[in-house]
């Protein structure tokens, strides 16, 4: 049975939405506490929304894996490999754009030198790599073991490998060493204060699993169709899953940065939460309304305006408004997006986090236009 669930095409939307969301503040020193990441282990709403893309991957390799399964080995490795090397491409060029800056009052080339190699892109294409391999090849349970081992695995390499009694802290983390030795740290994200990436290899282990679950799920659904007996179901993992993840947490605790497996447990969980509710009211209770038009929307175009997200603010960089001189009489410049926030949203009476909400809600806004355009055009970017 492959009925579409209109349901999970709204939940993929939504956390593309959140996505742009929490990536585009007026001002990153200005953020509602819900919108920031957590300082290092914990879990805000804004880490939930990269597991709950991958676990969307997920979802919608479940649709697609039965035709390739059909199509056989050759037509398998093609699809995956080309669409693999393409979004980690896609990432890479994006971490690199726009391949020029203003340095002083002259454009230059931005140097190779200190791009940052791995990012969100590439950490969805390499997920996307092994879960497809491991489903393709392994099968449903088969998946689900192998799942279950690099959860373990990854655990114990933590332990094993990470500084003795402080092995999940960002200097003991085993991980980080190996980034530096593999990429050298001119390469690595420096958000951190040092270099450090969180999207590395070492903490991929875990984020594999996360698609593998949502291909699990996906599939399921698909197979017990809309029925109370599967949304019951659905509970009742997310249940298990999630409270595994807090207690698993006590001992390997619950972190994004280092993409922990109790994370990969307890976001799953709450994922599965998500789309059992979504799948009751959208499917059951035919919910309806212009919310779930408006993420649907998102959700036709996900990488597309992912990537837009990224490269446009950076492009706008490059035009230059006058703002004024600093206190040693050098000219300020804004770019477009800089002089909407700080013209605009930053003028908004009441707390500054008020006038970065605004902003970061008018770029959804902005994207949302395009998607709906490029929807009314039926114009479908895919990877």
């Amino acid at each position: 049975m492959n009925q579409r669930f209109y349901s999970l095409d709204v939940f993929r939307g939504a956390t593309v939405a959140l996505m742009i969301l929490v990536n585009n503040p007026g001002s990153w020193s200005h953020i509602y506490a819900p919108l920031e990441h957590a300082a290092w282990h914990g879990c805000t709403p804004t880490d939930l929304v990269f597991p709950f893309f991958l676990f969307a991957v997920g979802n919608a390799m479940s649709f697609v894996m039965p035709r390739l399964e059909q199509a056989g080995d050759a037509v398998f490795w093609k699809k995956v490999i080309k669409r693999t090397l393409l979004i980690f491409l896609i990432g890479l060029l994006l971490n690199w754009s726009p391949f020029i800056k203003w340095e002083a009052d002259q454009i230059v080339f931005k140097p190779f030198s200190n791009l940052r190699i791995m990012g969100v892109l590439q950490r969805i294409a390499l997920s996307y790599f092994f879960a497809s391999v491991a489903v393709y090849y392994f099968k449903q349970r088969g998946a689900f073991v192998l799942g279950a081992v690099l959860l373990l695995f990854y655990w114990i390499l933590c332990l094993q490998a990470g500084t003795p009694g402080d092995p999940y802290s960002l200097n003991g983390w085993f991980g980080n060493n190996i980034d530096k030795d593999i990429f050298g740290e001119a390469h690595l994200y420096k958000g951190e204060g040092v270099p450090f990436d969180p999207e590395g290899l070492m903490s991929t282990f875990a984020a594999i699993v996360q698609v593998i679950f949502g291909y699990l799920v996906g599939d399921y659904i698909q197979k017990k169709g809309k029925s109370f007996e599967m949304v019951s179901a659905l509970f009742v993992t997310a249940t298990i899953l999630t409270i595994s993840g807090l207690a698993w947490g006590m001992a390997f605790p619950i972190n994004k940065k280092i993409w922990t497996s109790s994370y990969t447990l307890y976001t799953t969980g709450l994922a599965i939460y998500t789309i059992a509710t979504m799948i009751y009211f959208i499917e059951f209770k035919q919910a309806k309304g212009f919310l779930l038009k408006f993420f649907d929307v998102f959700g036709k175009n996900p990488l597309f305006i992912f990537v837009l997200s990224g490269i446009l603010p950076r492009l706008l960089g490059l035009i230059r408004i006058p703002n004024g001189l600093t206190d040693e009489g050098v000219q300020k410049y804004l770019s477009p997006f800089g002089w909407f926030y700080e013209k605009i949203c930053k003028q908004i009476p009441g707390l500054p986090e008020n006038g970065s909400l605004v902003y970061a809600i008018s770029m959804i806004m902005m994207y949302w236009a395009i998607c709906y355009w490029l929807d009314r055009k039926k114009i479908y970017i895919k990877v």
